[in-house]
């Protein structure tokens, strides 16, 4: 299979991607409204942006290689938006679960001005 690539919205971080809330009187963890706004957006890329003759999920042992554009200078750690980013692809079909992933090759790249991540994920041998 070819590799998948996509060009996706600067992912959220992880310190914004979970909320906790009291229901009733015990405390829920649950995806934030910008973590559930991120992985809508990236069903929507990846909706317009599969590779023809696409046919589901990847199945096999996965390779990513993901190119962070943070949208300023400012100081990011960039393991901070792997979460976010690895939970909607798999959201959004791309692989069925990103436990499938074996190595993971993430780079910060040049400033752009709305931050992107520009992802290429390709099936490795077992």
């Amino acid at each position: 299979m070819e590799a998948v690539r996509l060009s996706l919205p600067w992912p959220p971080s992880v310190n914004h991607y979970w909320r906790s809330i009291l229901v009733g009187r015990r405390c829920r963890v649950v995806i934030s409204r910008d973590g559930r706004a991120y992985r809508r957006a990236v069903c929507a890329v990846f909706a317009t942006a599969r590779p023809a003759g696409w046919t589901g999920p990847l199945e096999g042992r996965l390779y990513a290689k993901v190119m962070l554009h943070p949208p300023t200078r400012r100081s990011i750690d960039i393991d901070n938006r792997m979460k976010a980013l690895l939970d909607a692809m798999e959201h959004a079909g791309v692989y069925r679960d990103d436990s499938q992933i074996d190595h993971l090759e993430v780079v910060r790249a040049d400033v752009t001005k709305t931050g992107a991540a520009t992802v290429e994920i390709t099936e490795v041998a077992a």
